[in-house]
């Protein structure tokens, strides 16, 4: 610092910004063609609106990327890593509502880029009435979205960063709060595995949704928002809208396959099923399922009995926890309507998440265990306090570092939560609405509590300042609060 004023660094490289912003671009515009073929093939107008879209996201994409071409022999460095991330979110997020602007619905700018950011960050909040008889290629795109947002644009920043001959690692670090071992040497090798495990899941789920009683477009629709935990259905009701118990336990399955690490997926697939059934994350994740079902159960069973089987408890008890805990944000039935304990559970649950490494929202069971260890420390050291006490994951010690930056996660993760809330109220929503809006967002669950934007409703009532609010709180939570904040610190900008 000289003479009073802050030092600030040199200028921070855009290149690297531009050129992977702008292959972004691209690959979205190539994604809109399938919506495109399917209003086409259903003599819908829309089809021109996705290929003027497409046209215009590829021409700015592809001039983005002839402009900012070069080698950046230096690699991406972490200042660039944070502004990518935030930057490269929220341009494909403008892009992708531009269908929604055009489209025969006539949605406004608030709605579209709300039904945009849902999708692309896998919050599953929609502002659309009238699913049912909506155009295909609009529902198609809105399922796309989110199978991107899920993980297919992670995967492909981590797989394009270093043909591009910039190092790919620093953004996968602050998108995905993955913490895991690398189990392959090279990070185009992770990426292409973690493909392929998610490519395959997506159709596996297709064709089990299929056989349950789906059409194919509804399957592979609804494939996309599964895996990716995002939850956009192209129905009103849901899941609840195709009545069929097979469809949900399907449903069920694949939710609970999605919220588990995916680098245990491979390294199953590579022989080593171990990690799979020994890892703390993965086994905490099922037992608070289970818990969260058990919980919901007995509710029905010993205080309202709302359903007649037990069958039907069970069934719609662990939907209901699944697709909150993992941000899904599916529902099979009402829960608003289940009782007190049941609606203060689901509100519970919703703030958990799954694991870190799965396409899940939310604080992530990885922070609850650290949160756990760390208290579980304190307690020992109040009856020794001489005793040497370690916090431990998977059986092995953790930094300080580590432990420091869980629990300012948490708090943050609070703060936003108070102040969003706040600013929900301002706009004139209630308590109800206001709180579990705020929460529903941040961790990406989408549907919220309340006859307003609880699973009955949805948020088209909202008021516009509020759908705007929303739309950042649930970019925040998508990146996971500090990549963002992290660009508002004087530091990040000095040298």
């Amino acid at each position: 610092m000289r003479h009073g004023r802050p030092s600030f660094g040199p200028t921070i490289d855009l290149r690297p910004i531009g050129l992977v912003s702008g292959t972004l671009l691209i690959v979205l515009a190539i994604f809109m063609v399938p919506s495109m073929i399917a209003d086409l093939a259903a003599g819908h107008a829309d089809w021109q609106v996705f290929f003027v879209t497409a046209c215009a996201t590829c021409f700015i994409g592809t001039a983005l990327v002839l402009t900012n071409r070069g080698t950046f022999s230096g690699g991406i460095t972490t200042r660039q890593g944070f502004l990518l991330t935030t930057i490269a979110w929220l341009v494909t997020s403008v892009f992708a509502a531009i269908p929604f602007m055009l489209c025969e619905l006539e949605m406004t700018v608030a709605d579209s880029i709300f039904e945009a950011v849902s999708g692309i960050t896998t919050t599953g909040a929609t502002v659309i009435i009238g699913l049912d008889f909506a155009p295909p290629g609009l529902l198609l795109w809105r399922a796309i979205l989110q199978w991107l947002g899920g993980i297919g644009i992670i995967v492909m920043g981590i797989a394009i960063l270093p043909m591009l001959n910039i190092g790919g690692m620093q953004l996968f670090r602050t998108e995905n709060s993955d913490r895991s071992d690398k189990i392959l040497p090279r990070t185009a090798q992770i990426a292409s595995n973690i493909g392929l495990v998610y490519v395959g899941l997506s159709g596996l789920c297709a064709l089990f949704y299929y056989l349950a009683g789906m059409n194919w477009f509804d399957a592979v629709a609804h494939s996309m928002t599964t895996i990716s935990t995002g939850g956009l259905s192209t129905r009103d009701s849901s899941i609840g809208g195709f009545g069929s118990m097979g469809i949900e336990w399907t449903s069920i399955l694949f939710m609970i396959l999605s919220g588990m690490p995916f680098v245990l997926y491979i390294q199953a697939v590579r022989g080593n099923r171990q990690p799979l059934l020994q890892d703390v994350q993965a086994r905490w994740y099922l037992c608070i399922v289970a818990i969260g079902t058990i919980a919901l159960t007995s509710e029905h069973i010993i205080v309202s009995g709302t359903y007649p089987s037990v069958e039907e408890t069970v069934r719609h008890s662990v939907f209901a926890t699944i697709t909150v805990m993992t941000g899904t944000g599916y529902s099979s039935d009402d829960y608003n309507q289940w009782g007190t304990l049941a609606v203060a559970t689901i509100f519970f649950f919703s703030c958990l998440g799954g694991c870190t490494g799965s396409t899940t929202g939310g604080i992530k069971i990885f922070r609850i265990v650290i949160l756990y260890q760390v208290a579980r420390v304190q307690v020992m050291r109040l009856f020794q306090p001489s005793g040497v006490f370690r916090v431990l994951y998977n059986h092995r010690p953790i930094g300080e570092e580590m432990t420091t930056s869980v629990l300012a996660f948490i708090f943050l993760f609070g703060l936003t939560f108070a102040l969003v809330a706040l600013a929900l109220s301002v706009t004139g929503l209630s308590f109800v609405t206001a709180m579990s809006g705020s929460i529903a967002a941040l961790a990406n669950v989408g549907p919220g509590l309340g006859p307003v934007i609880g699973p009955a409703g949805n948020y088209q009532p909202v008021p516009d300042a509020a759908k705007w609010v929303l739309s950042f709180a649930m970019l925040f939570g998508r990146l996971e609060l500090f990549t963002i904040l992290v660009l508002f610190v004087p530091a990040f900008w000095r040298n």
